[in-house]
């Protein structure tokens, strides 16, 4: 398998989690995200806690061949169990994305959200105390005032570290439908949150309203003197106006309630024929957004053109064969995860049976397409009966976009070489958790004479499975998630 312009083997560094057969439903894992470095790890669970994984420093600079580990850094509960009394509706705490804030201080910040909730996290560490106190003793009791004869200067003194992690922001009641996406904006201000009708846009400091150009514009233009607007993401600059006292550098255009950029709810629900699946920002281009829909299309938008976003300025859909038309096409074609690469030129989307790469600069058709479990095709009656068709896979480029991953069953996940057109299934699992254990290549036999090292389709577990995946964004690290375990793997160069 090739990754940075070399032939390389995937290794077993480490692995987190419980190692029991009985698996509490709390504590199975629901998304996986390195921070914009790598140097943390964060996985969201469906007990609704946030555990971050730091990268500690190499203790043996000889052994080049193997990195250092990620270990426990902080975990906090970021969302619990609520009820929603008006519509009888409970909100599970549920993790469903974790989103990294690029760093711009010593502390991080990172987004986490349930179905209807978003939250801003602060992860900070304190290693000081003050100490010598003029109003109180050291364990916290105050002191009688009359005692007090002389001022004393409080000195910060070396403590343990701690790690703590507070909400800064918590963004609420703008969801009516369960949130599949949240995505930060290039321009680090901004960020949009996805249900299955709609898609808004939050500024990350204002936690009460999304934002809307269009309420506000006709009344921007008729502003004496007049001025020239240039509509930039969410932001209205003003480039040409006489001096005015009450004349900004530049407006933030409010709605007085939560508003959309995108609304795909039809007038009448018996007319829905499709939801939106997953969004993303550009990774550059902070006017540029995407979405996926049930239907296997792909909408870009471009903020510029419409403050709402109903008409979209690109539609990426490929045309069906007709020969592989059956009565689950449409199921097996709904698109469960889109990204961007980090160049920004392409795009990867992943629907039940493959992952396709698109140029942004053509829509027709998918310059790529990898099958990833193809050989489940004559399995999908039996896949539908148990909901397995259902499962929603994310996929993930590595640093320089030359290789993509994504899972599949039996806790096997896939990797393909675009460069090369070289692929391989390897397998999270605990038989291959020795130290620097080199992974071997899995081969599934669909039909026929099975070979010695080939494993059936008909004995493959649908129930472990490999949703969330994710790349260090610098280095050949890669974290899976198989139901409560997370596994950490690391190329190790011949």
């Amino acid at each position: 398998m090739a990754g940075y312009g070399g032939d390389m083997q995937w290794c077993f560094s480490q692995v987190k989690g419980a190692i029991d057969d009985d698996v509490a439903e709390a504590d199975i894992i629901s998304t996986v995200e390195f921070n914009h470095t790598g140097e943390l790890l964060a996985t969201g669970d469906k007990g609704g806690r946030v555990v971050i994984f730091q990268q500690e420093e190499e203790q043996n600079k000889n052994q080049l061949q193997f990195r250092s580990e990620y270990n426990v850094y902080s975990t906090f509960q970021s969302h619990e169990p609520e009820f929603d009394y008006l519509k009888s509706l409970e909100i599970e705490e549920k993790i469903n994305k974790i989103r990294w804030l690029p760093q711009k201080n010593a502390a991080q910040f990172l987004l986490s959200t349930n179905d209807k909730t978003i939250k801003l996290w602060k992860i900070s560490e304190r290693d000081k105390r003050p100490e010598g106190y003029n109003l109180k003793e050291e364990d916290g009791r105050y002191k009688d005032p009359n005692s007090i004869t002389s001022l004393r200067v409080p000195v910060l003194m070396p403590m343990d570290l701690m790690v703590e992690a507070s909400p800064r922001r918590v963004f609420a009641n703008a969801h009516t439908y369960h949130i599949n996406s949240i995505s930060v904006n290039s321009d680090n201000e901004t960020y949009l949150s996805a249900d299955d009708l709609r898609i808004n846009l939050w500024h990350l400091e204002i936690t009460d309203r999304s934002f809307s150009i269009l309420s506000y514009l006709w009344a921007l233009i008729s502003v004496q003197p007049p001025i020239k607007l240039k509509l930039d993401s969410i932001r209205i600059w003003i480039l040409h106006a006489a001096p005015h006292p009450n004349h900004s550098k530049h407006l933030w255009v409010l709605t007085g309630c939560p508003s959309d950029i995108v609304d795909i709810k039809p007038a009448n629900m018996e007319e829905l024929t499709e939801v939106i699946t997953a969004a993303e920002f550009h990774p550059h281009q902070c006017n540029t957004f995407v979405y996926s829909s049930s239907k296997g299309t792909i909408r870009l938008c471009d903020m510029r053109i419409s403050a709402l976003c109903d008409r979209h300025s690109k539609l990426f859909e490929e045309p069906e064969d007709p020969s592989n038309r059956s009565f689950f096409s449409e199921i097996i074609s709904s698109i469960s995860d889109v990204k961007f690469s980090h160049n920004g030129r392409y795009m990867m989307t992943r629907d039940y049976l493959s992952v396709k790469i698109w140029d942004l600069n053509m829509e027709n058709r998918p310059v790529e397409t990898y099958q990833v479990h193809e050989y489940l095709r004559s399995k999908l009656c039996s896949l539908y009966e148990n909901d397995c068709i259902f499962d929603k896979f994310e996929c993930c480029w590595n640093g320089n976009d030359s290789v993509v991953m994504t899972g599949s069953y039996n806790n096997f996940f896939r990797m393909f070489d675009r460069g090369q057109r070289r692929d391989v299934t390897l397998e999270a699992s605990r038989e291959n958790s020795k130290p620097m254990q080199v992974l071997k290549p899995r081969k599934v036999c669909a039909g026929g004479k099975r070979k010695k090292d080939e494993i059936s389709v008909d004995s493959l577990d649908f129930n472990k499975k490999i949703l969330h995946t994710a790349w260090h964004p610098q280095d050949n690290i890669i974290a899976v998630a198989t139901t409560n375990n997370l596994y950490i793997f690391q190329d190790k160069v011949n």
